[in-house]
């Protein structure tokens, strides 16, 4: 397979410390792609590789940001995925400030329905926040979760233990620096996710010091928070944030217990009546296997001999064909 004719280069979409991700056109489909580009040698680690194979495990339900597969170029590995055009969740929340508790349950059906996913499948997620849950373009959007670079899989890892995540979502028992159960934890960072969008402000964030991160890890382990006096919610709304923010996670309420919640059940779409599994089922598998994927992300690994110096560096520009004109640029 020539796998340099493989893509159309749009546009760079972010970069941090994994290296780049770019908006691509896959030339067979014209489906738009997100592909993340790590530099070979020795950025391509067991992180790297346990991302993508739980990724490539998760893939094809409908609150999961599609796998689509993993490439080497000269220069690095590519992993490429479904584009979701609508951006991120945290976005839409800066704009509108707060959501109403209808459209804050609208989008927590779904988080609650994907992260079940992964559980079922052995994945816990362990950096579920707004910044990795992303929207598909539709006038009603679509919730996609993304970014397993911390996700542990009971088929591939131990108990975790270690402390990763974003502050601001992390359990008390993350904390502790103690072995824990990480779909519990997962249960925690989705009530934070509630929370903001409810509020407009992170749940455990001192209001007079909202930077002072030794105070927000205080009052994550005192579970001290509160709401906004002028904001109004449903009781049954405060009972589930309630059942949630539980610092004992032996009785912290579970994934599949909010599931039976009254106020998750309220308009429920029908799509999510059984998870999302009616869809999931329907969709094909990923072609790579995981093998595929272990022998390419092993020979990133190593660094590319580089060219003969008559011959011009093929990196992956090339790979991408990145000859568009401004006017042939998708948003």
């Amino acid at each position: 397979m020539d796998i340099g004719t493989k893509y159309e280069l749009i546009r760079d979409i972010g970069s941090g410390n994994f290296g780049v991700a770019k908006l691509c056109r896959a030339r067979d489909t014209g489906e738009l792609v997100a592909v993340k580009y790590i530099e070979r040698g020795e950025k391509i680690d067991k992180n790297v590789e346990r991302e993508i194979i739980n990724h490539r495990m998760l893939s094809g339900h409908p609150n999961i940001v599609r796998f689509r597969e993993v490439f080497l170029t000269s220069t690095h590995l590519g992993i490429a995925m479904e584009y979701a055009s609508g951006g991120e969740l945290f976005d839409r929340i800066v704009r509108a400030n707060r959501f109403s508790e209808d459209e804050a349950r609208y989008f927590f059906q779904q988080l609650i329905s994907g992260v079940a996913w992964c559980h079922k499948e052995g994945v816990c997620h362990r950096d579920l926040k707004l910044e990795n849950t992303l929207l598909d373009g539709r006038p009603a959007p679509r919730l996609k979760i993304c970014d397993f670079g911390y996700s542990k899989s009971a088929v591939f890892d131990s108990q975790p233990k270690s402390t990763v995540g974003t502050p601001a979502y992390i359990a008390p028992e993350v904390l502790s620096r103690k072995q824990y159960d990480g779909e519990i934890a997962d249960v925690w960072s989705c009530g934070v996710t509630l929370y903001v969008m409810l509020v407009g402000a992170y749940p455990f964030e001192d209001p007079t010091d909202p930077r002072n991160f030794r105070k927000t890890i205080q009052r994550i382990m005192s579970v001290k928070y509160s709401f906004p006096a002028n904001l109004h919610l449903s009781r049954e709304c405060l009972d589930l944030i309630s059942r949630i923010f539980v610092a004992n996670p032996a009785q912290r309420i579970s994934i599949g217990q909010i599931k039976q919640h009254p106020w998750f059940l309220r308009n429920l779409p029908e799509e999510l009546r059984d998870g999302g599994l009616a869809m999931t089922e329907a969709t094909s598998a990923p072609p790579q296997t995981v093998e595929d994927i272990r022998r390419i992300v092993n020979d990133a690994r190593t660094k590319a001999a580089p060219p003969p110096p008559a011959v011009r560096d093929f990196n992956e520009e090339d790979y991408m064909d990145g000859d568009l004109m401004d006017e042939e640029l998708v948003e």
